[in-house]
């Protein structure tokens, strides 16, 4: 069963979707976060059921990184192989970007090369990054430009400079 939530947040109003699951940690396995006015973002669909309480401690852990207090996620998610989305490319990029460590960046080159897709694949990255639909918990604001100028993010650059702020990450 799909659910969905609305969580309040600096970036604005979060909208949560999740599968109902006896495996992930608070019981609901994360499939869409996603901010206000995001290129891409999830809309609820028909069937979709209003479940707050089913997000109670993805919520508590999004309130605990914005208050400066929690560095990593323990959310269950779904990928491809249990209901969630992605090719296969795009779930090795999204891997990777879940070992970006808090209060750091790397670049897109070297996301490619991480994944076996250096040279010309950069460009591939940088769509299946664009891709992600877990903003904020699957850290792809962690990824600049080679430069070290900010580049790319769905939920706008603004919102990438707060993420990295919020983190002391900004490249001067």
């Amino acid at each position: 069963m799909t659910v969905y939530t609305e969580v309040d947040s600096p970036l604005g109003e979060l909208l949560l979707v999740g599968e109902v699951s006896a495996t992930a940690p608070g019981g609901t396995a994360l499939l869409s976060l996603s901010l206000p006015e995001q290129k891409g973002a999830t809309v609820v669909r028909d069937g979709w059921q209003r479940a707050p309480g089913a997000f109670e401690e993805i919520a508590r852990q999004l309130r605990a990184y914005f208050a400066g207090e929690l560095r990593s996620f323990t959310i269950g998610h779904a990928d491809a192989a249990d209901g969630g989305s992605g090719t296969v490319f795009q779930r090795r990029v999204w891997r990777a970007l879940e070992d970006i460590p808090y209060g750091r960046t790397v670049t897109y080159g070297q996301i490619a090369e991480q994944v076996g897709a250096s040279g010309a694949g950069v460009r591939a990255v940088g769509t299946a990054i664009g891709r992600n639909p877990l903003l904020v918990v699957r850290p792809c604001h962690r990824v600049i430009g080679a430069d070290g100028t900010l580049r790319g993010y769905a939920g706008g650059l603004e919102r990438k400079e707060r993420l990295l702020g919020l983190e002391g990450a900004l490249v001067p």
